[in-house]
C-alpha cells in the first residue's frame, strides 16, 4: 500500500498573506531596534525629546502592504519595547504607537489611492502634517501629565528646560507648539525623504519579488 506524498499547494491568497505578515514581522523587529538609536539635538529641543527613525518602516510597510499594516508594525514595535524595555509604564509606548499609526495610516491611505511616486510624497507629507498636529494635544492632555507624575518631575522644571532655549516658552501649551509641533513634522518629513531614498531598492523584498 502506498502513502499518499501529495501536498496540498499554497493557494495564491494565503501565500500573499504569508508574505505580507512576514515583511510586517521584519519591519516590526528593525523598527524595534531603531527606537535604541535615540539621540538629542541640542538648542533646538530639551534633551529628554529624543530624535529617532523608528517610524520609517511603519512607513515602508503602509507603502508596500497598506496602510493598516503601517498601523499593525507600530503596533507590534511597541508591544515589543513594552514588553522587553520600557520605562514608562506604557504612557511612551502608547504615544508612540498613537504617533506612528496616524503617521503610517494617513501617508499608506493617501499611497493607496494615487500609486506614483507624486502620490507617495504628498501621502507622506500629509501623515507628517497629521502626526505633528496630533502631536499637541496627545503631549497636553497624555504624555506630559503622566511624565509628571511617573517621574515627579514638576511641570517648571519641564517648563525651565524649554525655557533655557526661549525664553518667552512659559506656558505647556506654548512649548508643544513651539517646539513639539515642527519637530514632529520635521521627523515625519525626514523619515519621508529616507523612505524615498531606499523604497526602490527594498521594493524586491517587500513585495516580495526575485
Amino acid at each position: 500500500m502506498q502513502a499518499n506524498t501529495q501536498t496540498t499547494p499554497i493557494r495564491t491568497g494565503d501565500r500573499d498573506r504569508i508574505r505580507k505578515l512576514t515583511v510586517t514581522a521584519m519591519l516590526s523587529a528593525v523598527a524595534f531596534v531603531l527606537m535604541f538609536l535615540d539621540f538629542p539635538i541640542p538648542m533646538i529641543m530639551p534633551s529628554f525629546v529624543q530624535m529617532d527613525f523608528s517610524d520609517l518602516p511603519e512607513l515602508l510597510g503602509a507603502f508596500a502592504l497598506g496602510p493598516v499594516y503601517g498601523v499593525l508594525i507600530s503596533l507590534l514595535k511597541n508591544l515589543i519595547h513594552l514588553l522587553l524595555a520600557s520605562s514608562t509604564n506604557g504612557v511612551g509606548e502608547l504615544c508612540n504607537f498613537l504617533f506612528g499609526a496616524v503617521f503610517a495610516f494617513v501617508a499608506g491611505f493617501v499611497y493607496q489611492r494615487r500609486k506614483t511616486r507624486a502620490g507617495a510624497v504628498l501621502g507622506a507629507v500629509l501623515g507628517s502634517l497629521a502626526m505633528a498636529v496630533i502631536s499637541v494635544p496627545l503631549n497636553y492632555f497624555l504624555t506630559y501629565p503622566a511624565y509628571v507624575v511617573l517621574y515627579g518631575m514638576p511641570m517648571e522644571t519641564i517648563l525651565g528646560m524649554y525655557q533655557a532655549i526661549l525664553p518667552s516658552a512659559d506656558s505647556l501649551i506654548k512649548c508643544l507648539v513651539i517646539f513639539n509641533m515642527p519637530w514632529t513634522l520635521a521627523k515625519g518629513l525626514l523619515d519621508a525623504a529616507l523612505c524615498m531614498l531606499i523604497y526602490k531598492p527594498l521594493s524586491p523584498i517587500l513585495h516580495g519579488r526575485r
